[in-house]
């Protein structure tokens, strides 16, 4: 071996890629750019248009981040919620959704509503609702819109905030599956509107701001908006208020008692929604699980959710029992709310067993 050969054996290349400077990651011999590691044996269309869109100086370059908040805050930040990890990249959506198949799935739900209105609308269905129940669907559906928006628009401003790509579609596409079934509320209940003699489309705002049975709704919908932990909100949304309060609702009120006021349109419509929260509801367990069973921070992240759990579970329970009322206002009755709440609070405490969590006192029963 030559003098100069001895020389570059014994120095090592630097370490070069553009300023910021390559780490060593999965793919970084491979020819095929694995640079992530799957969590199957290979790697799902979702994970390739999904994990690492957005950047993680930690996994792949050798210095911080560029761009920071002029109060030194990095652009994405593990502060920005008090659950920890140590692996935020582990989170894989358990419905594999991204923007394609996102937009698919709500092109195809959008187009199955307006077909069952515009069917039910030429056959005269809105005509032969029973009266006590349009005015159900005018000051309480069309109250229970304002609920899915606010809980649309709190997903929409926490999705901002997860330290990972995967974490922020999961929650984006909750907030945009809230947000398309508030608008279908208001379409629907605007096209039944020009077949009902004196019908009021503005009555929803008006019970939502003013009546009594609505105000627990309010309070626990501005409680979820008003957190500053973005895990919280996504937490509250559906491992709480949807059981207790959203399901509670659609399936337990809803879709129980149209049929026997003569009305097939509104369960179609409504359980668009049901299908949205199995979705939502899968993607949030499979997130929260993970995080509970931390090998590093397993243990207060479950002190953490039982924290929020009861928080919110507080809430929920007080704007459920304010909703009692509705159940007697159909002149048909088909279900009781005892039951329906029965059927509620077991819901929520199959999802907490699920998380390892401890169910609250006031659900026990």
């Amino acid at each position: 071996m030559t003098a100069q050969a001895s020389r570059t054996a014994a120095t090592p290349a630097a370490v070069k890629s553009g300023a910021a400077g390559a780490a060593i990651f999965p793919g970084s011999e491979s020819r095929k750019y694995n640079y992530f590691e799957p969590k199957g044996r290979k790697a799902t269309h979702y994970e390739d248009m999904t994990v690492d869109v957005q950047p993680d100086p930690e996994r792949y370059l050798l210095q911080d981040w560029i761009i920071s908040f002029p109060d030194g805050t990095p652009t994405y930040c593990k502060d920005w919620t008090a659950a920890k990890s140590s692996n935020w990249h582990k989170f894989r959506a358990v419905d594999q959704e991204w923007e394609r198949t996102h937009y698919q799935r709500q092109s195809t739900i959008c187009g199955m509503v307006q077909n069952t209105i515009e069917n039910g609308r030429k056959s005269g269905a809105p005509a032969r609702f029973d009266p006590a129940w349009v005015k159900i669907l005018q000051n309480h559906l069309g109250s229970y819109k304002h609920a899915e928006f606010g809980l649309g628009t709190s997903t929409m401003q926490a999705q901002r905030y997860g330290y990972t790509q995967m974490v922020n579609n999961a929650i984006l596409t909750n907030s945009s599956y809230k947000l398309r079934f508030a608008q279908d509320i208001t379409l629907y209940l605007s096209e039944i509107g020009l077949d009902l003699a004196g019908f009021d489309i503005a009555a929803g705002k008006q019970h939502w701001l003013e009546d009594p049975i609505w105000q627990g709704v309010r309070k626990s919908i501005e409680s979820v908006m008003g957190s500053n932990d973005y895990l919280e909100q996504y937490f509250a949304t559906n491992v709480v208020f949807e059981p207790l309060v959203g399901e509670l609702f659609r399936s337990g009120f809803l879709m129980q008692a149209a049929s026997a006021q003569g009305d097939f349109i509104t369960p179609t419509v409504v359980s668009a929604a049901e299908a949205d929260y199995e979705r939502n509801l899968a993607n949030t367990v499979e997130l929260f699980a993970l995080l509970g069973t931390d090998p590093t921070y397993g243990t207060q992240n479950i002190a953490l959710f039982n924290k929020w759990l009861a928080k919110h579970a507080d809430l929920a329970l007080e704007a459920a029992n304010h909703l009692q009322p509705i159940w007697s206002q159909p002149r048909v009755k088909v279900t009781t709310f005892a039951d329906a709440l029965s059927q509620a609070k077991n819901r929520i405490k199959g999802i907490a067993r699920e998380l390892g969590l401890n169910v609250p006192a006031n659900l026990a029963s």
